[in-house]
């Protein structure tokens, strides 16, 4: 996703980054985190191994291991050691970028510690790996409100600087739209997809609304549908009911049907700029 505004965040991304800290950016999911990570790391000229959190994540996958076959060969010694990500990224003195990073289990957040702290870690069978200049850590997470996700320890939190964002402002989404879709829609359209997705976060009926990538697929899909589609207005909120189901949560959804939600924005005019 192209990189739109974030000048403050760029900004206290950067001075973290030029004064060897980790840093951790926390914003609901879609606002451009690993956009802003990678760009500045890109910058900086600083390598970027990625790794995405998930709770089934294991020690072993984040540091590396000893390949079986190898060792029966070799026995325990460094060539039959294949790095992890983060054992990669110590030796190439790059960014680990973990994504996520509080839907990863405890014990695999711990195994960080003592690379922030010290630079270092002990790998059993294989001894000490001291991290090359540049090593750091940027992760991202989730407000906690999300579903799975955990609150990370005090002692993980205590080595990040936080930067925080949130979603941008509407005509900094329709920019980021109209550099991210696959064609080139109407302006209209994109106008309307920003609206009505922007509209689903303020919605008392919606617990969590969509993010701008949800307004890319409706100006994408919009701008198909409108070959066929009675009206722009039409298209749009179509091509809604294909990209918004999976993408927003409801407050209520035992009572409340997405649908009903979709043409009630409608009937307030949502969609309205995209119908003229």
């Amino acid at each position: 996703m192209s990189l739109v505004g974030r000048h403050l965040e760029l900004e206290a991304l950067r001075a973290c980054i030029a004064v060897g800290r980790h840093v951790l950016l926390e914003g609901p999911v879609g606002v451009g985190k690993t956009a802003l990570a990678r760009s500045v790391c890109a910058e900086a000229a600083r390598g970027f191994v990625r790794v995405d959190g998930d709770g089934r994540y294991s020690e072993a996958r984040l540091v590396g291991q000893f390949d079986p076959p190898m060792v029966l060969q070799h026995g325990y010694r460094a060539e039959s050691f294949i790095d992890g990500p983060l054992l990669r990224a110590m030796r190439e003195g790059a960014v680990l970028f973990i994504n996520e990073l509080n839907r990863m289990p405890e014990g695999v957040q711990n195994v960080l510690l003592p690379a922030m702290d010290e630079g270092m870690i002990v790998v059993p069978m294989l001894g000490e790996v001291r991290a090359s200049p540049g090593f750091g850590v940027i992760a991202t997470q989730n407000p906690g409100e999300f579903v799975a996700t955990g609150a990370l320890s005090e002692a993980l939190l205590d080595r990040f600087e936080l930067v925080r964002l949130d979603h941008a402002e509407e005509a900094e989404e329709r920019e980021i739209v109209r550099l991210n879709c696959y064609g080139a829609p109407d302006a209209a359209l994109i106008e309307g997809a920003v609206a009505l997705v922007r509209a689903t976060r303020s919605d008392p009926r919606i617990r969590r609304g969509a993010s701008v990538r949800a307004a890319i697929a409706i100006a994408d899909l919009a701008a198909h549908l409108a070959r066929t589609a009675e009206s722009l207005d039409d298209a749009l909120f179509r091509a809604a009911a294909l990209a918004l189901p999976h993408r927003v949560e409801l407050a209520d959804p035992h009572n409340v049907r997405l649908a009903t939600v979709l043409d009630d924005l409608r009937k307030k005019g949502t969609g309205a700029r995209a119908g003229r």
